[in-house]
């Protein structure tokens, strides 16, 4: 008889890269307001002072953000997968624990974006019946990733249930 699905700490961390791969995106995120306003300082003498200004908290501000917040994130973020569920923590402020059980899992999918190629990670995408939505596992080494879609496709397939 299996064990009861219940909510708890998922055990595994996501892969260190992770936290080079989220400060990146904030970097890439903080250019474009501050591109934005550096250029309209340099072009609108009136409001120059202010336009420079602007980009110059903003882009502190989002340095700011960029070293601390994915380390946070590192922190929160957890994942793990038993026969019976996949289990995800994430979060900041507001921390969302999710189970997904096997017998509910409809596809499993892996995600890489540009930058997360260029960061060797990957994202594993489990969809359920749920209305909440899949449940998401991103961060994880790409080759990782693999195996843990081909895990969970074997698993789901060996667990009695269609899914709905």
């Amino acid at each position: 008889m299996a064990a009861a699905v219940r909510l708890r700490p998922p055990n595994n961390t996501l892969d260190r890269r992770v936290i080079g791969w989220w400060r990146t995106q904030w970097l890439l995120l903080t250019v474009v307001p501050v591109a934005v306003l550096a250029v309209l300082g340099a072009f609108v003498a009136p409001a120059r002072p202010w336009l420079l200004l602007s980009a110059g908290v903003v882009a502190v501000l989002g340095v700011v953000v960029a070293v601390f917040l994915p380390l946070w994130w590192f922190r929160v973020h957890r994942w793990e997968v038993t026969d019976d569920a996949v289990y995800v923590r994430t979060g900041f402020f507001w921390q969302e624990w999710r189970i997904a059980p096997m017998s509910r899992i409809q596809t499993v999918d892996t995600v890489r974006g540009p930058l997360e190629q260029a960061f060797k990670l990957a994202t594993v995408i489990v969809t359920t019946a749920s209305s909440k939505g899949a449940v998401k596992i991103e961060g994880l080494d790409h080759e990782l990733a693999a195996e843990l879609a081909e895990r969970l496709t074997l698993i789901t397939r060996a667990t009695p249930g269609d899914a709905t």
